[in-house]
């Protein structure tokens, strides 16, 4: 999106977000303040982005300030360093300016991705350390709890000592749950938790109120652990990012950065370079790598007048380019822009116990506080501080101690189920996010295909065998470093004796010319032929084609193709057996090749010759196509996948083959590169849920009990503490259920 001339674009890091829920708040809350024209905020690199009036500019980040202080007074607002501060010049320049060499410095600086050897940056860092912290109260805690408990003091040092475990183990809890309420956010699980306990000491079970709360605590550390494992950095993809260009100036070049060059210079790149910027081939011919933008394994070959793109590796030739958009706009920049905001465009999977606490918790505060009303009302006889105790004792029974355990234990044996499964999923709310998956999507290159090349068919013409086409082809090959001449010396697989050729000659753009056993042997493209004027038939096979000619004499061709992977029809099919509504695939390649594959595979549609930020519309237009509550799977592998992958509901990347920002910015990793497994794993999730409802039902129809029991004075605090123990201990053995589960698809 191109800045508007009277608007500048600020950039914040947000220290201390660490739930995608305050994220929302955020956004929605800054983006209602008069002046911002718009306002995102990226959870998973902590960062808000916003447009506001240029000439209120000052008042109005105050105001976002104020605004995040009341919504969020644990989040500190920090500025992103001067890179991305400037005032944006109608071209919107200085609005992507912070993609420049500052970027690189700013964002590792605000980010703290040097923080960590891992490159899992300065969040990563930041939970674990939370989480040792969690581990150290809820040990003090309990000693202190459990000192109290065991040994006969006065009822002051009691109490004491109780409340002392129960302000380390829970007083965060408390204060939460008071700052939400002034903020008028009251009924969510901190709410219940504290009002539960408050309530046991009120009424004088002191060991209840610390025992409810250091379950609570429990369930939320197994939480803490999940989502600390699924914090992404996206740093990796600054790999695709160029550090320099050749600038051409009169004879001689030097070495600047990408941002000082303007459109209608020329740069050098020289082999095993990226291309900086995006342009116009002047002068050389060479083989492009474009793996990290298209996905596509096959080089594509330059020469003058043809558009090469930013991102591109340049693997033989030294070419001279006229650049024709500058850094901001080239497709590099595009790319980082694109991944850095895609993941605050998804929409946030909410975690399963928050959902739940949205709706229990305001059915229980209202039931007790009519139970507290409404008898001594209409009752004669009944007492105010009666039954003000049997509410209170109510809520206290009605506290889901083993719902809050065991509910993110069930999800957490979902997740070591995936992971024996060779599915590496980064947190619980992606597993819940499975059960409702009705789109997927597919990238095509390494995901359903192997992304190698291989000798598909050989197709011998004029006489000759098989046998004896491909040895001429590969004794052409021979000392090519093209994967095309490696496919075809693997194919023939016998040994090569260099003395057989002389008179090699490598004819850039068109193929090899060579003298073997006495005879000139012509190996390459249509273009070859067409030039020695060697008749032949267009083929009708897809793939790459490689025409043999031998003295002048038309010989037969090669087919060399990606090979689709064994295992994917039936991911296709046991998706479709699951309930996904429609398979899409996705790919860089061209019209008939991908058609072709996705008429073998039996996908619903495909879509081809796309680049990242197509694949990213193409994605978009799915999402405005499904029902809100329908979740979006993108399964890919490379580079060229990162930003759809981070937009996505849930992006799902190749582990082993897969590159490392692929595989950062996803939120489930296959790592044995089967397609399949994306099956296996909404198999899991769907059985998780089903373990963790049946907890949830079981949980609630005990406590069921137990309130009419209490409710009617039969029951005591302890028996229902003890059946709500009890419960807690069969729900986790239950979630226990979760690790044994096996997919068996078909």
């Amino acid at each position: 999106m191109e800045a508007v001339a009277s608007t500048v674009k600020r950039k914040f890091v947000l220290e201390g977000l660490d739930c995608a829920n305050c994220a929302l708040k955020i956004e929605n809350g800054v983006q209602k303040i008069d002046g911002v024209s718009a306002c995102s905020v990226n959870f998973v690199n902590k960062t808000l982005t916003m447009e506001v009036a240029m000439d209120r500019s000052e008042e109005i980040l105050e105001q976002a300030k104020k605004k995040i202080r009341t919504l969020e007074p644990d989040v500190k607002v920090l500025e992103h360093g001067a890179a991305g501060l400037q005032a944006a010049s109608p071209k919107g320049k200085s609005a992507k300016q912070h993609h420049g060499h500052n970027h690189s410095h700013d964002h590792v600086h605000a980010h703290g991705a040097e923080a960590a050897d891992d490159g899992h940056g300065h969040s990563h860092d930041h939970g674990a350390q939370n989480i040792k912290i969690m581990v150290a109260r809820l040990i003090a805690g309990l000693a202190i709890g459990a000192a109290a408990f065991a040994l006969s003091l006065s009822q002051e040092l009691e109490l004491i000592l109780f409340l002392a475990a129960y302000l380390i183990v829970g007083g965060d809890i408390v204060y939460k749950a008071l700052k939400n309420i002034v903020r008028g956010q009251v009924f969510d699980e901190n709410f219940l938790m504290s009002i539960a306990t408050i309530g046991a000491f009120v009424i004088g079970e002191y060991p209840e109120g610390v025992a409810v709360m250091l379950f609570y605590q429990v369930g939320e550390l197994f939480q803490s652990i999940a989502v600390n494992r699924s914090r992404k950095s996206i740093s990796a993809l600054m790999d695709i990012r160029p550090d320099f260009a050749n600038l051409k100036a009169g004879d001689e070049t030097r070495r600047v950065s990408p941002e000082e060059v303007r459109i209608g210079d020329l740069i050098v790149v020289r082999p095993g370079e990226k291309v900086p910027l995006d342009g116009k081939v002047i002068e050389g011919n060479s083989a492009m790598d474009t793996s990290a933008l298209t996905g596509e394994s096959v080089p594509r070959e330059v020469a003058a007048g043809d558009e090469v793109l930013s991102g591109f590796i340049n693997k033989n030739g030294v070419l001279t380019i006229e650049v024709t958009k500058v850094f901001g706009e080239s497709t590099v920049a595009k790319i980082l822009d694109l991944v850095e905001n895609a993941s605050s465009k998804k929409a946030p999977t909410e975690n399963f116990i928050t959902k739940f606490a949205r709706y229990y918790t305001p059915f229980v505060v209202i039931v007790a506080a009519l139970l507290a009303v409404l008898p001594p009302l209409l009752f004669s006889g009944a007492t105010f501080s009666e039954w003000v105790y049997r509410a209170l004792v109510f809520l206290v029974i009605s506290c889901p101690c083993a719902l809050v355990v065991s509910i993110p234990l069930g999800f957490f044996g979902g997740i070591g189920a995936s992971s024996k499964n060779g599915v590496l999923v980064k947190g619980s709310n992606y597993l819940e996010a499975l059960n409702d998956v009705k789109y997927v999507v597919f990238d095509k290159t390494g995901t359903l295909t192997k992304g190698a090349f291989k000798v598909n068919g050989i197709y011998p013409q004029n006489g000759w065998t098989e046998q004896e086409l491909l040895r001429q082809a590969a004794f052409a090959e021979m000392h090519s470093t093209h994967p095309i001449a490696q496919s075809i010396r693997e194919a023939y697989g016998q040994e090569l004796n260099e003395e057989l050729i002389a008179g090699y000659n490598e004819i850039s753009g068109h193929g090899i010319q060579v003298e073997f056993e006495g005879r000139e042997v012509l190996a390459g493209n249509a273009k070859l032929m067409k030039r020695e004027n060697i008749e032949f038939a267009a083929p009708t096979e897809l793939g790459t084609i490689v025409h043999i000619a031998v003295d002048k004499q038309y010989a037969g061709y090669l087919v060399i193709a990606d090979e689709v992977k064994e295992d994917s029809a039936r991911a296709i099919r046991s998706l479709k057996n699951l309930g996904v509504k429609k398979i899409v695939m996705l790919t860089g390649d061209i019209k008939a090749v991908g058609e072709a594959i996705g008429k073998k595979l039996g996908v619903d549609e495909v879509r081809t010759e796309l680049l990242p930020q197509h694949k990213v519309e193409e994605l978009e237009k799915i999402d405005r196509q499904k029902a809100s509550k329908e979740k979006i799977v993108f399964v890919g592998d490379g580079i060229n996948d990162t930003p759809v992958l981070a937009r996505a509901d849930v992006g799902v990347a190749m582990g082993g083959l897969g590159s490392d920002a692929a595989i950062e910015a996803a939120d489930i990793v296959i790592m044995t590169d089967e397609p399949s497994k994306l099956s296996s794993a909404i198999y899991i999730a769907k059985n998780t849920r089903r373990i963790v409802w049946q907890n949830i039902i079981f949980a609630l129809l005990v406590k069921a009990v137990f309130l009419l029991l209490g409710a009617f004075g039969i029951a005591t605090m302890w028996e229902a503490v003890f059946s709500d123990v009890g419960v807690t201990l069969l729900a986790v053995l239950n979630a226990m259920r979760v690790l044994k589960i096996k997919p068996n698809l078909t």
